[in-house]
């Protein structure tokens, strides 16, 4: 199973961090957010990723390199200065990920998935893995259906984690260029074509400065490593 990180973001909510240091780039607990994701992957066996990026792309690459640090075989799809956002970027990518089911992880997340469990998970279009309402998005994003399908009306909603397995045939006649995700998960979620999962271990959305150094306390106190 290949593995795409989206990490092409401009980081807004980050500045002034993110003014010279792309997010994907920026430290807690002594290691950078996309390499503790990569290490993530390569201990789950996921050894082959792609890396999207836009904005100071180029430290991303430079830092990272082929990935042979990491016990891992990397590849880039550059965007250039402005971000195609994530069906954009993932589309642009589809040359480098091949014809079957690949993970997506955003680059701006921290967690102890257990990204292993993917890697035979049947799928019809997509899976997703949801998490519980964090404080700063208490509405959720989806139900989860006793069938495993996801929806977006019922009445008890979870969050998408950022993290999900995708068939290529999700992206089929998408035009390239500038393009959101929701729009096609809204359409396969019509046809009962998204199934989901609900995992409740350590999860955190590094969205702003201060969830960084919350990051950065856990790392330090051993409470998620």
């Amino acid at each position: 199973m290949k593995a795409m990180i989206l990490a092409a973001g401009r980081g807004e909510r980050m500045r002034p961090l993110t003014d010279r240091v792309p997010k994907p780039l920026l430290q807690a607990g002594g290691k950078s957010l996309i390499a503790a994701l990569i290490a993530r992957l390569v201990e789950a066996g996921v050894t082959d990723i792609v890396i999207n990026h836009a904005y100071l792309g180029q430290q991303i690459e430079d830092t990272l390199g082929d990935g042979r640090q990491f016990g891992a075989r990397i590849d880039y799809s550059p965007e250039g200065e402005h971000a195609l956002e994530t069906a954009g970027g993932i589309i642009k990518a589809l040359p480098l990920l091949g014809d079957a089911p690949f993970l997506v992880v955003n680059g701006d997340i921290a967690t102890d998935f257990p990204f292993a469990s993917l890697r035979g998970q049947r799928i019809d279009l997509a899976h997703l893995v949801l998490v519980p309402n964090p404080l700063h998005h208490p509405g959720g994003d989806f139900a989860l259906a006793a069938s495993g399908h996801l929806d977006g009306c019922g009445t008890q909603k979870f969050t998408f984690s950022g993290i999900g397995l995708y068939h290529p045939d999700l992206f089929a006649g998408a035009p390239s260029g500038v393009s959101r995700l929701a729009p096609l998960l809204r359409q396969a979620l019509s046809g009962q074509r998204v199934s989901g999962q609900l995992y409740t271990g350590f999860w955190m959305d590094i969205g702003t400065p201060e969830r960084l150094q919350e990051l950065d306390g856990c790392y330090r106190k051993h409470k998620f490593t």
